[in-house]
C-alpha cells in the first residue's frame, strides 16, 4: 500500500474508533515527498459539517507553511472528495489528488455527496438561491479594487 495512502487510512480509522467523524482521512504531502499535513475527519467532535478530513488537513498545512497556496502539493484522501473538498483543493492550488474510495463506495453506506454533485450538474435542486442588493454589495469589490487588495 503506498505509505501517504497508508497513513490516510490511519487518519480516518482514528476518527472512526474516536467516533470524532468518519471514516475520512487524508494527507497533504510536498514537492519532496514530504509530509506536511495530515488529518481525519472531525465533523461529530466539531459539531461541524466543514470538518472533513482534506479541510482539516488543508487548515494544518496552510497554518504550519503561513500560506492559502498550496502550490507543488499533494493530495491523498481515503475517498473521493466530496465537491466541498473537491472545491477547496483547488483554491489551495493542489494540482494532483490520489483517492481511495470512491463516491459511490461512500454512498452504499449511507454518506450523501451524489445529490450535490446532481446540484451542480441541474439535475435537481439541493437549495433555492436568490440574488439580493447586487448593486450595493458589488461595491465592496470596487473598494477592494480600488485599496489594490490581493486576489488570489
Amino acid at each position: 500500500m503506498n505509505k501517504y495512502m497508508e497513513l490516510a487510512c490511519a487518519e480516518a480509522r482514528k476518527s472512526m474508533l474516536e467516533n470524532i467523524g468518519g471514516a475520512f482521512g487524508a494527507v497533504i504531502v510536498d514537492a519532496n515527498g514530504e509530509i506536511v499535513s495530515s488529518g481525519g475527519n472531525m465533523v461529530l467532535l466539531k459539531n461541524d459539517p466543514t470538518q472533513h478530513a482534506e479541510i482539516v488537513a488543508i487548515q494544518e498545512a496552510c497554518k504550519k507553511l503561513g500560506t492559502y497556496d498550496l502550490s507543488g502539493m499533494t493530495l491523498y484522501t481515503s475517498c473521493e472528495p466530496c465537491p466541498m473538498c473537491l472545491s477547496a483543493s483547488i483554491w489551495a492550488n493542489i494540482k494532483t489528488i490520489y483517492y481511495g474510495a470512491t463516491r459511490i463506495d461512500a454512498e452504499e453506506i449511507g454518506f450523501r455527496d451524489n445529490f450535490i454533485y446532481d446540484h451542480i450538474k441541474g439535475k435537481k435542486n439541493a437549495l433555492e438561491t436568490i440574488n439580493l442588493d447586487r448593486e450595493e454589495c458589488t461595491k465592496l469589490f470596487d473598494e477592494y479594487k480600488k485599496q489594490n487588495k490581493t486576489i488570489y
